[in-house]
């Protein structure tokens, strides 16, 4: 199975799906994660044992406890697939006004960063010749 079919597989199902947006904002432990569900804690754990499988999680063993972490970089390719089929439009003005900040914030730090004495020189039509 290639790794894209291996990633939506494993997120076909709904209750792993919960179980990565729990894994998103921090690592839990099993006992976390399955203490938010009404499912079994051995269906917890074949659900656990699919994503650790798939590579979407991570585990670390801390003492008794097992602690599960997302790994986001799995996703990469499944979320530049799915958009591929983004249709909506590009909003460019967005995108410009913002290249017009970052122009504009260059322009006045290159004029801060320039020495004074650089600023301030007169010109010599000497320096001009070759």
């Amino acid at each position: 199975m290639d790794e894209l079919s291996e990633v939506a597989e494993a997120i076909a199902d709904p209750v792993r799906r919960e179980i990565l947006t729990m894994l998103r904002r921090t690592p839990l432990t099993a006992g976390d994660i399955a203490a938010r569900f009404t499912i079994s804690r051995p269906a917890v754990s074949r659900h656990l044992r699919v994503l650790r499988e798939s590579g979407l999680v991570r585990d670390q063993q801390i003492g008794r406890h097992r602690r599960y972490s997302l790994v986001r970089s799995r996703l990469g390719e499944l979320a530049a697939w799915l958009a591929e089929f983004d249709t909506r439009p590009v909003d460019w003005s967005q995108r410009l006004a913002a290249l017009e900040t970052e122009v504009h914030r260059a322009r006045r730090d290159h004029g801060r960063a320039e020495p004074a004495n650089e600023r301030h020189t007169a010109h010599h039509p000497k320096e001009d010749t070759a």
